[in-house]
């Protein structure tokens, strides 16, 4: 791949992956809650939710849903439910101070089941949106050249989008981390469930009403 090319696609992804989404809210909501280390695992989720959509994107999913108005309504219906779930849970999380996620002991089989269900919500979330498989579709043909191996151009470009996302997402997971001790009352805590529930909800809402 040419150089040039790569570092204006290298620019283009930067700049979208930093500007926070549902992935994003979520990896500082587990931080933020569960501490950095055990974020990461939603971190990961929502990098591996992105490699499938790209690998389901290039197989040719993502043109079948530009085309067929059911299967992309259904998919999206089932994002925005989704993510409204998620910030009802929010919403009606308890409202305890919260402790330093660093100075909790971690057991391992608790923290192995906590990771587990933090990397599922992380998968959830991240492929829980079909207009990505849009955004990949339309993405990436515009950096592959026609004339070289079109294979090795699209692991360049799905590895450096990961390289990104991987490293973006730990900073919002860090940062929430970070702040998790300036909620050590009630009511800053139910302030931040009220707020994220509502991010969550939002979300879902501006999925469900969202056009291709």
């Amino acid at each position: 791949m040419d150089l040039a090319v790569w570092m204006t696609y290298l620019g283009v992804i930067t700049a979208l992956i930093l500007f926070p989404g549902p992935v994003a809210l979520l990896c500082m909501h587990h931080g933020l809650r569960h501490g950095r280390r055990r974020a990461l695992a939603t971190v990961v989720g929502g990098a591996m939710a992105s490699l499938a959509l790209m690998a389901l994107s290039s197989l040719g999913l993502g043109a079948i849903l530009a085309t067929s108005e059911t299967a992309f309504l259904v998919l999206k219906a089932a994002g925005a439910v989704y993510l409204v779930y998620l910030g009802v849970q929010a919403w009606r999380s308890p409202s305890e101070p919260m402790a330093d996620p660093a100075a909790e002991p971690d057991a391992v089989p608790a923290g192995h089941r906590s990771r587990f269900r933090l990397f599922g919500k992380g998968f959830s979330v991240g492929i829980s949106n079909p207009k990505d498989l849009l955004f990949f579709g339309a993405l990436f043909p515009n950096f592959i050249d026609l004339g070289q191996p079109q294979w090795s151009q699209f692991a360049i470009l799905a590895m450096t989008w990961l390289a990104v996302d991987l490293a973006t997402m730990t900073t919002y997971a860090s940062v929430g981390s970070t702040v998790s001790r300036w909620f050590g009352t009630s009511r800053r805590v139910r302030l931040f469930n009220r707020t994220t529930g509502g991010l969550f909800m939002a979300a879902g809402g501006a999925l469900a009403t969202s056009h291709r």
